[in-house]
């Protein structure tokens, strides 16, 4: 099936849709999986849930199928062709994985009943906080769901290889965004005005200090900003101003007692300028939690269908994933499929030139089945 895989995934990375807006990206699913004589159920808006097998659901597997507002710099004959959107978090490998995994399993039913059911879901707007996870979960499907399991693309791990961890395998997140207005005026009299391009500033170098120091320092929380935005002319101090950026966390607890933390420190810090301070802190996910047995679920069928040597562990990430939610709901866990060619060029994610080696569609295929059929049959690992 590589090669037909490997031309839809193609298809979805040349037509990539935002989240909430996979339109397209939902009815080539369900069109493919509807002539593989599977019965795909659309969720509200985007998106869609499969099951192949009877009786009582034995796994879940778990795909997000959004892309992101990022100009495509691959230079590939099947590069977006959307301008300004792009698969530069791999969710089109993703998608492609968990549709070969169910062609694969609905021809085995088909020559074989499997003994039991698996749930494969197709879920719209990751990339949004707090995530489409949580609308997936509010529309019941994962009520009748024990346990799932998850992949994200690593363009830092060699393709055949597969990184895993037990406990969480990526961080809290969640966006900021700091707004001040005051009375504007001329550079030469600051002391008649709020200057808040330079309250701006203090709090966007004093604000990651103060948590570092307020916040047990083995949680990591770390606020980046991405944005800064006041003033248009280099005599004038302006009288509007703003600043958006992310809060991130290895640890629960500290993700919330950084929260909490968060808003009295922009307020004090701001407070000697005289500035009016508009706070929104959008809460966005928690750490993704591997359990025990679902990391062990994955690293055998890793090590059945890939090889011994196939399993590396993995460092926790400072990425935030809104797969956290269902690994809260029931247990779970997150694998990384490696999409690095051997000796090829280390990516990132989120950037405009990744390129992912499409060889990875198979080892995900692989390990995912493989991972499926065990759990239906109750293998140790």
């Amino acid at each position: 099936m590589l090669e037909e895989l490997t031309r839809f995934r193609r298809d979805l990375h040349m037509h990539p849709e935002l989240s909430h807006k996979e339109y397209r990206t939902t009815d080539q699913l369900v069109e493919r999986l509807a002539a593989a004589g599977l019965v795909p159920q659309r969720l509200e808006y985007t998106g869609l849930f499969v099951d192949i097998g009877e009786g009582p659901i034995r796994l879940g597997l778990r795909a997000d199928i959004d892309a992101l507002p990022v100009l495509e710099e691959t230079g590939l004959p099947y590069a977006s062709a959307s301008t300004g959107i792009a698969h530069a978090c791999g969710h089109d490998i993703h998608a492609t994985v968990m549709l070969g995994v169910a062609l694969v399993l609905a021809k085995m039913h088909a020559d074989e009943p499997l003994g039991g059911r698996i749930r494969i879901i197709f879920q719209p707007a990751e990339e949004m906080m707090p995530g489409g996870a949580l609308e997936v979960i509010e529309q019941g499907v994962l009520n009748d769901v024990p346990r799932i399991v998850a992949l994200h693309c690593d363009p830092h791990i060699d393709v055949g290889l597969v990184g895993t961890r037990i406990g969480a395998i990526t961080s809290a997140s969640d966006t900021v965004r700091v707004e001040l207005t005051g009375r504007g005026g001329h550079t030469s009299r600051p002391h008649l005005t709020e200057d808040l391009v330079f309250a701006l500033a203090n709090i966007a170098v004093n604000v990651p200090a103060v948590l570092s120091r307020r916040i047990d320092v083995r949680s990591a929380v770390s606020v980046v900003w991405g944005q800064i935005h006041a003033g248009s002319a280099p005599n004038a101090i302006p009288g509007h101003g703003f600043m958006s950026g992310t809060m991130r966390c290895l640890d629960g607890e500290a993700w919330e007692a950084a929260g909490d933390l968060l808003d009295s420190t922009v307020r004090q810090i701001a407070a000697p300028f005289g500035v009016d301070v508009h706070l929104e802190h959008t809460r966005g996910v928690p750490p993704v939690i591997n359990t025990e047995a679902e990391t062990g679920l994955l690293e055998a069928a890793t090590r059945a269908e890939l090889g011994q040597d196939a399993v590396v562990l993995t460092p926790q990430s400072m990425g935030g994933e809104d797969f956290a939610w269902m690994t809260q709901a029931v247990p779970g866990a997150m694998m990384r499929l490696g999409t690095r060619t051997h000796g090829g060029e280390t990516y990132d994610l989120h950037r405009g030139d990744y390129n992912p080696d499409e060889h990875a569609i198979s080892c995900g295929v692989r390990v995912m089945a493989n991972a499926a059929l065990r759990a239906i049959r109750g293998v140790r690992y």
